[in-house]
């Protein structure tokens, strides 16, 4: 998002992450300084760090009252989350002013992207946008692994939701075992703070055989260092609580 803005030559500003009211404020100061033109509100609908959600409805209201857009990247939403894994954006398909952005990899399994968009939008982006139209275009194999991807989504509604009840184990057991706040998606962090101990503590959880990284700054905040555990249906609850095992000791070691 913010290689996309700067890349756009537009004027953006920053507002508190997850704060509704924070980007009313900076859409009105945005105003009373002269700002011209339509608002752009960029949000990821499930965020890739904290493992929280957007809070879409509100930002929608939000968007009416002040004739903006909605920009959504469903990117850790995609196949997991709303109707059909058609993401948390998903309630409000076919809205003038929403935009959402879902990855054809992570869990459709493949690469590349797609947008949708009211139609004058992305025939605009057809035409106008330079990066699509000057980048190598995508094989058609992958075309057609993101279609099946996306049959499966439909046809195979339980795969989440075995994966929602194993977020639900490992939040519980995360609660009763480390005193961790679960977050209630498929992406847990466990926040640690100090650099050398999340490092520490992922080396101790990799060297058990859990693919568990420590995430530092500048990725995240200074004081926030984390381990940033992911779910998937590559693991049964077996292993989750073996992981979780794992974690509560190295916590203790570190």
């Amino acid at each position: 998002m913010h290689e996309g803005a700067r890349a756009g030559r537009a004027e953006f500003v920053l507002a508190a992450h997850n704060d509704v009211d924070a980007v009313e404020d900076a859409i009105k100061r945005w105003r009373a300084g002269g700002g011209m033109g339509r608002a752009w509100i960029a949000v990821e609908s499930l965020y890739s760090m904290d493992g929280d959600c957007a809070s879409l409805e509100s930002l929608v209201a939000l968007a009416y009252r002040h004739e903006a857009f909605v920009v959504v990247d469903e990117a850790h939403a995609t196949g997991v989350w709303g109707a059909d894994g058609r993401g948390l954006a998903a309630a409000f398909e076919g809205r003038d002013n929403m935009v959402a952005l879902h990855t054809c990899g992570k869990a459709l399994g493949g690469s590349g992207a797609l947008v949708t968009g009211p139609r004058t939008l992305c025939d605009y982006l057809v035409n106008r946008c330079r990066p699509f139209i000057y980048a190598t275009a995508p094989s058609p194999l992958m075309a057609v692994a993101a279609r099946e991807a996306l049959a499966i989504l439909s046809d195979e509604p339980m795969r989440r939701v075995q994966l929602h009840e194993r977020v639900a184990l490992a939040g519980r057991q995360l609660t009763e075992r480390c005193g961790v706040v679960p977050s209630g998606s498929q992406i847990q962090p466990i926040v640690i703070g100090d650099n050398r101990r999340t490092m520490a503590v992922a080396a101790e959880l990799q060297a058990r055989g859990f693919d568990i990284r420590g995430i530092r700054p500048p990725t995240v905040p200074e004081g926030t260092s984390r381990l940033r555990i992911s779910l998937t249906l590559n693991v049964d609850e077996a292993a989750i609580s073996a992981m979780i095992d794992a974690l509560t000791e190295a916590l203790v070691r570190t």
